[in-house]
């Protein structure tokens, strides 16, 4: 009787957080040595995005060569209503199919265009399908930017919650402000919260009109890259900070007591 063919693994394996960025932040500054081995190692993937996971593969081939070149490594997109909707209810999509290759004793890497995926990004769905068919999954070291943010804000990091993104309109993004911020001072519970890169300054401007002077206000941009600016204090003392930051690159905001 023969052995049962081994499983191969589900890895999650983080990117810099350069991604749509015009500078390179140096991907050996950003990964392990171990997470940018492991990564070379695998030949198959389920991706937020072929064309990033492409270049990131690139760049990860230029420190450690890859087990398979480029263009026969194995890329699998998430479907788009994925990207739309996301993928955390449970029932939103059925990821196995896409896990078949690790039943067959192939390790597959699940990776986002930027951080760690599944977390403020797709995947969550491919990580149930992978605990629902028995197969071990292994978080690799990486940048997480909510993470990152809340290290350097000075706010609360033992009772947090990542809200997502406020409302586009004016009048909606006050109204969300508003109710977090009574949240956050009730509970004591740090905000954590993000915006597409240009729309970073107007939701600046609206947390500035919008919150109590006694309000504490953090915004960290570009994190782990060589622009990185992080602005932490009250309210009442952001009136001279706000021309300071690079809004045009990718941030994460946060409010607290």
């Amino acid at each position: 009787m023969s052995a049962a063919k081994p499983r191969g693994r589900l890895y999650l394996v983080p990117t810099p957080l350069d991604f749509g960025c015009e500078v390179d932040a140096g991907l050996g500054a950003a990964l392990p040595a171990q997470t940018l081995a492991i990564a070379a190692g695998i030949t198959h993937w389920i991706t937020e995005n072929a064309k990033s996971t492409r270049a990131f593969l690139k760049r990860v081939g230029g420190l450690h060569e890859l087990a398979a070149p480029l263009q026969e490594q194995q890329i699998t997109e998430l479907p788009r209503q994925v990207h739309k909707k996301g993928d955390h209810d449970a029932g939103s999509f059925d990821a196995k199919p896409l896990l078949a290759a690790a039943l067959q004793g192939q390790d597959i890497g699940l990776v986002s265009e930027a951080g760690m995926p599944a977390i403020a990004d797709p995947g969550s769905s491919v990580v149930r399908a992978a605990h629902a068919l028995g197969l071990e999954v292994v978080p690799l070291v990486g940048p997480i930017s909510l993470l990152l943010a809340l290290a350097a804000s000075g706010l609360n990091g033992q009772n947090f919650a990542f809200v997502g993104y406020l409302p586009a309109d004016a009048s909606g993004r006050a109204q969300r402000i508003r109710e977090l911020e009574a949240l956050a001072q009730k509970t004591g519970q740090t905000q954590l919260f993000i915006e597409t890169p240009y729309r970073n300054a107007a939701l600046l401007q609206g947390l500035l009109q919008t919150l109590k002077g006694s309000t504490r206000l953090a915004v960290c941009c570009g994190l782990t890259l060589p622009q990185q600016r992080i602005q932490s204090g009250l309210v009442t003392d952001w009136k001279t900070r706000a021309a300071n930051l690079p809004l045009e690159l990718p941030a994460v905001f946060l409010i607290g007591k």
